[in-house]
Order: C-alpha cells, then structure tokens, then sequence
C-alpha cells in the first residue's frame, strides 16, 4: 500500500469536504556523490511561480518574512521560496530582472569577475504556465519576452553538457542553490545542506535530476523558505526572491 504525506492526505480531505486545500511544496531530501540536498520541484502549468524584489513603496523585501507579510494583505500566502539571484549592496539584481512583464534590470553580458561573470551566465524565466533556463547569449537571440525573469551565473547544465570550467576535484566548496527544468518542463529548486563543488552540484540536476539545463542561483547566501519541511531561513539580506504563491484558504 502507498504511503502518502500527511498534508497531502489532508488536502484530500478538504477537497472531498468541498474546501479548498493548501498548496504544498513538493520537496525532499536528495543524496548525490555522498553530500545530501533538498530539492523542490514544481509544475509551471499548476502552481502560480513569481519573482520579487521590491515591495509597493519601492523598498527591497529584504527577507521571506518581509514579503510573506505584504501578501498577506492581498490574501495570499507563500508556498515555497528562495533567493533568486545575484545582487548588489543596494540589494538591486546585477542582471535581468522581469516582474509581471516589465523589465526592471537589463541583460548583464559584460566581463567582470566573480561567479555571475563565469560564462556562459543564464536567465531562468518563467510564466504563463511555462518556465525555462538559457544561456544568457541564446535567451537574448531567441527574443522572449517572459512575465518573469533573472539573470544568475554560472550556467550549471547548458544543453545537456556540464560548464566547461566545473573541475571534479575542486576546492572550491560553498553552499549553494540552483534551478533546473526537466525535459518534462518541471521546475526543480535545489539547495546544498552542507557545502559543496559547482561540479557535484551541476552533475546532480543532469544525472540526478534529469535537467538538460540548470542555472546556479547562488551561494554562501542559500536561503530556503519552506514551512512544509519547517525551513524558514532568516540568513542574510535577500534581494531578488523567487516565491510560489497561493491564494489563502477562506
């Protein structure tokens, strides 16, 4: 016989009540190459996937807890969240950043320094039902115009291919988080428990997690909200947010 998480059992239960059930994030633990990660995977099609940064007086949100407030008062709440993207001190995005259709930042293809500028970078868009992860190059010539979208770097999968540069036997090791799209166009959010290598995280989302494109979000700042698995990080100041959002059971 199945066994089936206790909120998705209550869930059930609600609908057969003709209540509205909560959304749940779908998250569990993962174990690659001996560290363990939790991984969060979501239909673009079926759950409502949002980026944030400022809140409607124009101030960054700075936290999960910061923005799980403000929607609070439009009567929704927060499934799941994550940091979603490299930031200045200002807590502004150094690249793309879209929210419901109106770019706020523009493409950063420039050469700089840090993990941003270890190209190819890449742009994680989403909406409308769809979502996908491209080399910052390939998303600027396809010409899409998401309703949301960030710009992060390095690129961890670029087509089914690891980053040229992910050396196996690094020593380079941080925390860090990351978003892939499955070839079925499920997105899946990854965060490391414990310090880790690009290499070994970008292999986890192509061989573990079948993604033939993955982009890395961060690291050392790694944050996780996820009341489900009671994850709610208070780490750092946070810039851009990825959040799912639902609508507040009445």
């Amino acid at each position: 016989m199945p066994l089936f998480p206790k909120s998705l059992l209550a869930g059930a239960a609600m609908l057969s009540a003709g209540l509205a059930a909560p959304a749940f994030a779908a998250c569990r633990n993962v174990s690659h190459l001996g560290e363990d990660y939790v991984a969060c995977s979501f239909d673009p099609a079926a759950s409502d996937i949002r980026l944030y940064n400022k809140d409607q007086a124009g101030v960054p949100f700075k936290s999960f807890q910061a923005l799980s407030l403000e929607l609070r008062q439009r009567d929704e709440y927060i499934v799941f969240a994550m940091n979603g993207g490299m930031y200045h001190e200002d807590l502004s995005p150094v690249g793309l950043h879209v929210e419901e259709g109106v770019e706020q930042a523009p493409l950063n293809t420039n050469p700089g320094w840090g993990n941003f500028h270890l190209l190819p970078n890449g742009v994680f868009y989403f909406g409308d039902g769809k979502a996908g992860v491209m080399a910052a190059e390939a998303y600027r010539d396809a010409g899409i115009k998401p309703r949301f979208a960030t710009q992060s770097g390095p690129m961890l999968v670029i087509d089914g291919a690891l980053h040229p540069r992910f050396l196996p036997d690094s020593d380079s090791l941080k925390t860090r988080n990351g978003v892939g799209v499955t070839k079925s166009g499920e997105v899946v959010f990854v965060v490391s428990k414990r310090p880790v290598r690009f290499h070994d995280f970008a292999t986890l989302f192509l061989d573990g997690l079948d993604c033939p494109n993955a982009l890395f979000l961060d690291g050392t700042i790694s944050s996780l909200y996820a009341p489900e698995i009671n994850r709610q990080d208070r780490l750092f100041p946070l810039g851009p947010i990825i959040a799912v959002v639902a609508r507040s059971p009445r």
